[in-house]
């Protein structure tokens, strides 16, 4: 009687998510949802009580396909490409997940929370990343580039944008595994320096400046942004990454303030972000398992926090598709190397992550969130070209 009575729950939970039909299936019964053909099949092998999904759609969705209770029929990015259109149907209560949502913006803990993603180990991300270890949206300048052709695309683009000359100082604030500097520096003949909260990342950057003999040109450094102000160096050009993500929506001003600080005037930043179109504090499953304290900033905050530093914006653009395709190639790597996955792994893990890459492509391609790239100059610089095209 119980399970009947959760069954019917869960049914007419789910049956608010009309805008693309499926089909629900729970043991040997089979309910249509929306109109029309069925675009997927959620197959439930027990039924997630309502009091869950309440408290947080995603986490219990999420750890139901985790832990192997719901499975998809079919191409699980198609599924979450036609359903996760909806968020703004699921429920959350944020009362109850305080914790979770809204965690504590502290050096210490956004150290942890940073190293709890970026330390997995290189080895894992290397099966699925490219050559180039760039983890963030590539650029597709034709149809049929790869994913490393992608990425070489979008760090000349954002160089080129940067108008870089020889001998000139460039900070990269969380440089990732440092493939950005270690082009600008072959290229331009620039001076670089990266910062990074993650041990793997820092250890790997070393090796990698060692092994190509840049060590006049760049250096790495496990450093927080909140840091620069005393670290003693003064850039012509600033650029940051995917990083921003990290560092909370009431330290937006801070780390833009932090840029203000050690930029040169008339310089140049350039930020490259994970957007939103309004606030929001984000996502419980992904802030749970995948980016703990993980917020997406919206554009118009951002610009709003470089205006009160006398930043002025030159262009902005969205690369939201670019990262869609991004996330694809990175998913097809991922399955292709999933059995390599499962020797470091337990199942889990390797459905989470599966679930991460997929639900990511379907969020952008669904412009849940978008892909910008910010250009601005500290003070007015008017020896740039007045093209944006230079």
């Amino acid at each position: 009687m119980l399970d009947k009575v959760e069954e019917k729950a869960m049914v007419q939970f789910m049956s608010k998510f009309t805008d693309h039909p499926f089909l629900m299936k729970f043991k040997d019964r089979e309910y249509p949802i929306g109109e029309g053909e069925p675009t997927f099949t959620v197959d439930f092998k027990k039924a997630i009580p309502v009091s869950d999904l309440l408290r947080s759609t995603s986490i219990a969705l999420g750890e139901a396909y985790m832990d192997g209770d719901l499975e998809i029929e079919g191409n699980l990015y198609e599924a979450l490409d036609n359903f996760l259109g909806q968020m703004g149907k699921f429920s959350t209560d944020e009362n109850a997940l305080k914790k979770l949502i809204y965690t504590s913006v502290s050096k210490k803990n956004q150290k942890k929370e940073v190293t709890s993603h970026y330390d997995i180990g290189n080895d894992f991300y290397k099966l699925w990343l490219d050559d180039t270890l760039s983890y963030s949206c590539g650029y597709f300048k034709h149809p049929d580039d790869t994913l490393y052709q992608a990425q070489v695309n979008k760090v000349d683009y954002i160089l080129q944008k940067l108008y870089l000359q020889e001998g000139m100082r460039l900070l990269d604030i969380g440089c990732g595994w440092g493939f950005l500097l270690i082009e600008a520096a072959k290229k331009y003949k620039v001076k670089g320096t990266g910062i990074t909260l993650s041990q793997e990342q820092y250890a790997e950057f070393k090796k990698r400046i060692a092994e190509q003999g840049l060590e006049d040109y760049l250096n790495v450094e496990l450093m927080d942004y909140r840091d620069l102000p005393k670290y003693g160096k003064k850039f012509d050009r600033v650029v940051s990454v995917g990083m921003v993500e990290h560092v909370g929506r009431e330290n937006y001003q801070l780390f833009n303030d932090c840029v203000e600080q050690v930029l040169k005037d008339g310089g140049l930043f350039l930020l490259h972000f994970i957007s939103a179109l309004k606030e929001h504090p984000g996502d419980a499953w992904i802030k749970k398992y995948i980016f703990p304290g993980g917020v997406v900033p919206s554009l118009r905050e951002m610009v709003t926090a470089m205006a009160n530093d006398n930043f002025h914006v030159l262009d902005i653009e969205n690369l939201r598709l670019h990262y869609n395709k991004t996330l694809l190639c990175w998913e097809k790597n991922y399955k292709e190397h999933i059995e390599e996955v499962r020797k470091m792994f337990d199942e889990r893990f390797v459905r989470m992550w599966d679930l991460y890459l997929s639900a990511c492509a379907a969020t952008f391609h669904n412009g849940i969130i978008d892909l910008h790239q910010i250009l601005v100059t500290k003070g007015i610089n008017n020896e740039l070209p007045m093209v944006r095209w230079y």
